[in-house]
């Protein structure tokens, strides 16, 4: 199976994370970011949520979506990326 690297970036203490591994278990271990930001996603202007993407890519995107439907000002200061 092949595994991918996910970057956290926290823009307000400006550290970077790494979570690594195989898209099953990236969208269980982010499941929770996923779920919250579905829980949010029935309010105005905010996108809707995929618990189950099938690429990485559509993974990353679902991760910065929810964190900003969940973001108490519309604006998170975490941030996805897809890492090498």
């Amino acid at each position: 199976m092949k595994t991918y690297t996910i970057l956290i970036h926290n823009s307000t203490s400006g550290s970077t994370r790494k979570d690594t591994g195989t898209l099953q278990e990236l969208i269980e271990h982010f499941k929770y970011t996923l779920e919250v930001g579905k829980s949010w996603q029935h309010e105005k202007g905010n996108k809707k949520i995929d618990m189950s993407p099938k690429s990485i890519k559509s993974l990353v995107k679902n991760l910065n979506n929810a964190k900003q439907n969940a973001a108490a000002n519309g604006y998170s200061n975490i941030s996805y990326e897809l890492g090498e």
